[in-house]
């Protein structure tokens, strides 16, 4: 039996099968997450360039590009590096600043998602009062609570999870460390502290949950009331996006994280992990570029300028 002490470092989940599929599996992820680095890395670069996107939906949504970039570079290059060289190995510190900075990035981006759906809210249920309740100062604060609270539980289950002994040897059953798998190593019953930081998160989930259920409810609502076919169809194309990303990220993180024990498995664990930790990042901006004319035109204004230099 080792302990907490006594672990230098951790041996992540090899990717099963022969070299060649190692291999196989390595290309996969690198071509998604350059895929990822691109999408995200051009919304940003446009939002940026173009002062008419100046907005707090584009800044919001230049924040949810950021995030997405950080999400994704935390998890994906290690295990690049693992595939490439053959190995499992990240060390006690790599596991711990990665825990802290998948939870981080994770836990603001469902609170800016939170306040991303208020934000189309107000811009469809109340047009004339847009200005006054998302003033510039405002979008900053709120930005910035986002981030605040991601980092605030971030130090709190890094801190909790790491100060557990672990008593059943190093092997994390994932390709990054997770915090669910790094409690099956603890000892018997010291995981309950864990487990009552997760019941608080769990219901600041469940409150952020019910706000933006409840602003897309009224926006509906609102939407259906616009008498003009070309109106309802400019208010969905603003709103499909954002609900899109949203449901994406709540159904693979939620059910990765509270699927029963009884169907847990390594390769269930391991799709989950793909699902709530890659996809996203790399889809989120094919999702908002896709159905956003303005940012469509913008983006492919400043591509062709770049070609044309």
């Amino acid at each position: 039996m080792a302990n907490s002490s006594s672990i230098s470092h951790f041996l992540l989940l090899p990717f099963p099968g022969t070299r060649q599929l190692q291999l196989l599996h390595f290309c996969l992820f690198l071509a998604v997450y350059l895929a990822a680095l691109l999408g995200n890395g051009l919304i940003i670069t446009t939002i940026a360039w173009d002062h008419h996107l100046h907005t707090p939906m584009y800044f919001f949504l230049l924040n949810l590009a950021l995030l997405d970039l950080g999400a994704i570079s935390t998890t994906v290059p290690k295990s690049l590096d693992n595939s490439l060289r053959d190995t499992r190995d990240i060390s006690y510190a790599g596991c711990a600043v990665q825990v802290f900075f998948v939870f981080f990035l994770l836990a603001s981006e469902y609170f800016l998602l939170t306040t991303m759906s208020y934000d189309r809210y107000v811009a469809i249920c109340r047009p004339l009062h847009y200005e006054t309740l998302l003033g510039s100062r405002v979008c900053v604060h709120m930005a910035a609570a986002a981030w605040a609270s991601g980092v605030l539980y971030a130090l709190l289950h890094t801190a909790n999870t790491f100060s557990l002994p672990l008593c059943q040897g190093n092997a994390v059953e994932q390709f990054f460390c997770e915090i669910p798998q790094i409690l099956k190593l603890s000892c018997s019953t010291s995981y309950l502290r864990e487990l009552w930081l997760l019941v608080v998160t769990a219901s600041f989930t469940f409150v952020c949950f019910v706000l933006i259920v409840m602003s897309y409810v009224q926006i509906f609502r609102a939407v259906l009331r616009i008498p003009s076919q070309q109106g309802r169809h400019k208010a969905f194309a603003t709103c499909l996006p954002h609900l899109a990303v949203v449901s994406l990220f709540l159904s693979t993180s939620f059910f990765a994280y509270l699927k029963p024990s009884s169907i847990s498995s390594p390769s269930l664990d391991l799709v989950m992990a793909v699902l709530y930790s890659v996809v996203p990042p790399a889809v989120n901006p094919l999702i908002y570029s896709l159905r956003n004319q303005e940012l469509k035109a913008t983006m492919t204004q400043l591509i062709t300028g770049c070609f044309q230099k």
